[in-house]
């Protein structure tokens, strides 16, 4: 079975549980615990950085790489077009979103984060005790903002990443307006980038992903609830519906996230 070296968390994570529960392909995923955990990736693949992607002896590292990968080796379902156009604009759609909506995604995310109490608790599982919700809550934004400051997240990045997405989700609003996907009459490579590198800005709904519940359907203020953007949003819903397999499909990911070994 193909194994997912993940983040439960991670969007570029998301893109790739998309392509696969799409192609019907049944995975197990691997939950590598963040720094040590990486130890082991790096042993394995020679990076440190998730998805990882494990096909019986071969080892894939990197979004774009695994979804071409799997293009490739798994063709049912394809997910790039062969019409040499429709394939030029569906890769570079895919490059945009992995440059702009995701790291932009981030940082908004993360911005939200040192700005709002509710948004911070929400993260937090749903067996978290009060008072550990309350702490969370209380933390001072003014301590958040000089961590985000050391971490280069001050408030003009965060502007900058602000304005960036409000333009992306503009001109995805614009382009699925009149069609069901952004390259052709079906889903591709394309769309489940973006809609993988949404998640961010506004978590998916359903039991999609191991998330505490109170963080399903929560989004970044002024972009996952602004009517302007309510479109694709829509459209970001209907492409779960129809091919995100829900968490609690035991096809979908095997037995559920695995805490990757530490030899």
């Amino acid at each position: 079975m193909l194994e997912l070296y993940q983040f439960e968390l991670s969007h570029y994570c998301e893109k790739i549980r998309l392509i696969l529960d799409y192609k019907g392909l049944p995975y197990r995923k691997v939950e590598v615990t963040p720094g040590v955990g990486q130890l082991d990736l790096y042993r394995m693949s020679g990076q440190r950085q998730v998805p990882v992607l494990k096909d019986g002896a071969t080892v894939i590292a990197d979004s774009t790489a695994i979804a071409l990968y799997l293009e490739q080796t798994y063709p049912d379902r394809p997910i790039v077009p062969t019409d040499s156009q429709q394939r030029a604009l569906c890769l570079l759609l895919e490059e945009w979103a992995d440059e702009s909506i995701g790291p932009n995604a981030r940082k908004v995310m993360l911005g939200t984060f040192s700005r709002d109490p509710a948004f911070r608790s929400a993260i937090l599982p749903s067996s978290a005790p009060g008072f550990l919700k309350s702490i969370v809550e209380a933390v001072p934004r003014e301590a958040l903002d000089v961590l985000s400051l050391g971490a280069g997240l001050g408030p003009d990045v965060i502007q900058a990443a602000r304005k960036a997405m409000q333009q992306n989700l503009e001109s995805l609003s614009v382009l699925l307006a009149n069609q069901p996907y952004l390259v052709g009459d079906r889903p591709t490579l394309a769309d489940f980038a973006v809609a993988g590198l949404t998640m961010y800005v506004k978590f998916p709904t359903g039991a999609y992903l191991d998330l505490p519940a109170t963080l399903k359907g929560l989004g970044v203020p002024g972009l996952a609830d602004n009517p302007a953007y309510s479109s694709f949003w829509s459209w970001r819903d209907r492409l779960y519906a129809d091919y995100r397999k829900l968490g609690s499909d035991p096809t979908a990911s095997g037995s559920g996230p695995t805490s990757i070994d530490i030899e």
